[in-house]
């Protein structure tokens, strides 16, 4: 397995994170972010959508599991993953926006791809 960022954060929040992220950028379209956390939450919604791709009750069932609600994950298998059919993987694109006024932290637009 490649390697996770910690985001200094314990493994039960990060995850939670993670998830929330995910299902929101599924659920917008687009998610502002800081780069790190936007290179983390881009694995996970290419994994997302490749599920979504083979649209079966165990993809689904596996959806379900990772995404935090229900009709993001109904979101995906009838409108998201029909759209990537034909692309294989890159279903997302990171923007880099500039530094945070508050802490310069690097922030990125994580956003699906058209």
């Amino acid at each position: 397995m490649a390697h996770q960022r910690k985001l200094g954060r314990p493994t039960n929040q990060r995850m939670a994170l993670l998830r929330n992220m995910t299902t929101s950028l599924l659920e917008n379209g687009k998610v502002q972010t800081t780069v790190t956390r936007a290179k983390e939450v881009q694995k996970l919604a290419d994994k997302m959508v490749t599920l979504g791709k083979s649209n079966t009750l165990h993809t689904k069932r596996q959806a379900l599991s990772f995404i935090t609600k229900r009709d993001v994950v109904s979101k995906l298998f009838d409108e998201i993953a029909p759209k990537y059919a034909e692309r294989n993987g890159g279903y997302t694109r990171i923007i880099k926006i500039g530094p945070r006024r508050g802490d310069a932290a690097e922030m990125a637009i994580l956003e699906l791809v058209d």
